[in-house]
């Protein structure tokens, strides 16, 4: 009953966001506009990405008609069990490699795509299609682009000879077959044919690409009002890491929010803060970068933190669940109005799917009628923050404490017309450390999020439980330890040890100068187990002393971190125990390390 009344008021909520926008769209319409400017969405709404159900970058899993349509099933299944979807993404390499963007590939997709759309439009979902914008990425350049290459033969220019045209051609071919939604991906607007880039510098050329693809796009969008852009690689940002500071060496520029529905922020990987918890680190990443772009000037509802993946590849570090639901409810209370569920939607099962459902009415009422804002510090320098929203009926709030000791932060006013809080409830918590609410304040375990609701939002109806795989420690204490260089890419240090608890041995890898330095080791299949490219191990009288990780995965991204925990119980008392970390990074690097006492 609570489920069924949580939906129905999602859908008032989606109705009245679409009359408001309709009823806006006339407006626009009665002055001599024929769109909303800027082309901001009507409402909030929901996509199934299938990428991370496959993975053809950092794994060798193929996508296929079977696969697709295994996933569009799945889709249906999880809409009927209350779960809304608006769009359903085919993500990258649908197309055959000489096809120009018009065919699909072969033996993959025999028949071509027109069984997929024609069951998505049946079920009322809309599809979309991924396309690498102008760089050749499993792609050929078909005849009209050729005189556009630039001289590595790897990426066109947008302002010089006949690609652009034949590309918004191909978008348009597919606009008519019914692509409501266009993914750009892999721009490189430093492409120039070597002519141009004999006589221009860097500069003149990226603007001369810039203003010709904007223009394109605006005019795509006059044509085909019905049209969802999102932007992805290549359209500004630092993606690669959470230690840079502002501005990004790679720029952004609001221009682009005059086309694009949508900008991304960086798929889903580990920050460069470290945790015990693998996948909350992955939490704090993107995190991270919705609030760096928010800075920049990028409204929230235009954020894309594309921080939901689930799934078996290497793309997202084979997942599948671990850590899901704490990861659902971030995306959904950063703002942004695209809501992206990535990957192997057959994961998602009974009552999950129920309470997906109940996750997305709340969140979609707080985004679509309310008020949602950041608060607190910046997550990539490890310190506490949240994001909250307010409507008339009350405010929820999703709160973090990214650090190793315990935090305290508070839940501020989120507009001037705010009720006083009242009283709270805690609706969503990781296991183990039980958070502490005091009126507007609340403290946080060591690498604890949680959700607190006011108002309407403390009743029983949003009570999201635990998360019962992210264990919080329930005390922690700094624990003494120095490390000193054992060797070229090697600290050490010798301790005694704990009687009792759990010793937590953090270490970071930084240059020579203190900036914090990241290690790739590839993706799968080739790429390296980071336990191996960091090698964490302990020795106590000669013997080794086996050490818990959560990072001994494939991480095509890099990390910079290792977080490492040693059980007292194992340990002998009064004989030292010896630490040693080795990163394998071939360039110049400084380590650090630190420890603490941790009782779960």
């Amino acid at each position: 009953m609570i489920q069924h009344k949580l939906e129905r008021r999602g859908s008032r909520v989606w109705r009245l966001a679409a009359l408001v926008a309709t009823t806006a769209m006339a407006a626009c319409v009665a002055f001599g506009q024929t769109e909303p400017v800027p082309p901001a969405l009507s409402h909030p709404i929901s996509v199934y990405n299938n990428w991370s159900s496959y993975d053809e970058l950092s794994d060798n899993i193929p996508l296929t008609e079977t696969l697709a349509m295994r996933e569009l099933d799945e889709l249906l299944r999880l809409k009927r069990a209350g779960v809304h979807f608006d769009y359903y993404m085919m993500d990258a390499f649908w197309f055959a490699p000489d096809g120009g963007y018009r065919t699909w590939r072969k033996p993959n997709w025999p028949d071509g795509p027109d069984a997929w759309i024609r069951k998505c439009q049946a079920n009322g979902v809309r599809p979309g299609l991924w396309f690498s914008t102008n760089t050749l990425v499993k792609i050929q350049a078909a005849p009209p682009w050729k005189d556009s290459l630039n001289k590595s033969g790897g990426a066109m220019s947008f302002y010089e000879g006949g690609f652009l045209p034949d590309f918004m051609s191909a978008l348009q071919f597919w606009y008519d077959r019914g692509i409501r939604m266009f993914k750009f991906d892999f721009v490189d607007l430093t492409a120039a044919t070597p002519a141009a880039e004999a006589k221009l510098s860097k500069t003149e050329i990226r603007e001369r690409n810039a203003a010709a693809l904007l223009e394109a796009l605006r005019a795509f969008r006059r044509k085909n009002p019905e049209a969802v852009l999102i932007a992805f690689n290549g359209f500004g940002g630092d993606l690669d890491n959470t230690s840079s500071q502002l501005p990004f060496r790679e720029p952004t520029d609001l221009r682009w929010l005059e086309v694009f529905q949508m900008q991304y922020t960086g798929d889903p990987r580990p920050s460069d803060v470290p945790e015990a918890n693998f996948w909350r680190s992955m939490d704090i990443y993107s995190d991270h970068m919705v609030r760096r772009f928010e800075q920049l000037g990028f409204p929230l509802e235009r954020i894309d933190s594309t921080g939901f993946m689930v799934g078996k590849t290497g793309t997202i570090y084979y997942r599948g669940m671990h850590a899901w639901k704490g990861a659902y409810l971030l995306m959904m209370a950063r703002g942004g109005w695209v809501n992206t569920v990535h990957g192997n939607l057959e994961l998602i099962q009974g009552k999950d799917a129920e309470w997906m459902a109940r996750v997305q009415a709340l969140f979609f009422e707080l985004q679509g009628l309310g008020r949602i804002h950041t608060f607190g510090g910046i997550p990539g320098d490890i310190e506490p923050y949240g994001f909250g929203g307010v409507t008339t009926r009350g405010a929820a709030y999703l709160v973090m404490n990214p650090g190793q000791t315990v935090a305290s932060i508070k839940l501020p006013g989120l507009a001037p017309d705010q009720a006083p809080l009242g009283r709270g409830r805690i609706q969503f918590r990781d296991a183990g450390f039980q958070p502490q609410l005091k009126g507007d304040q609340i403290t946080l375990g060591p690498g604890q999020m949680a959700m607190v609701g006011f108002g309407a939002y403390a009743s029983a109806n949003y009570d999201f439980g635990v998360q019962d795989d992210v264990v919080i420690p329930r005390s922690i204490a700094p624990f003494p330890v120095s490390f000193h260089p054992s060797g070229v890419g090697s600290v050490e240090a010798s301790v005694e040890p704990p009687t009792h608890g759990v010793l937590r041995v953090v270490l970071r890898e930084k240059t020579p100068d203190g900036a914090i330095r990241r290690t790739w080791a590839g993706g799968p299949p080739s790429g390296e187990n980071m336990a191996k490219v960091f090698s964490l191990s302990a020795m106590q009288d000669g013997h080794p002393i086996s050490i818990r990780l959560d990072y001994d995965k494939i991480v095509w991204s890099g990390m910079s971190w290792a977080v490492g925990e040693i059980d007292a119980a194992r340990l002998a008392p009064g004989k030292p125990l010896i630490l040693r970390f080795h990163s394998a990074e071939k360039d110049p690097i400084a380590l650090d390390g630190t420890a603490y006492l941790v009782e779960y």
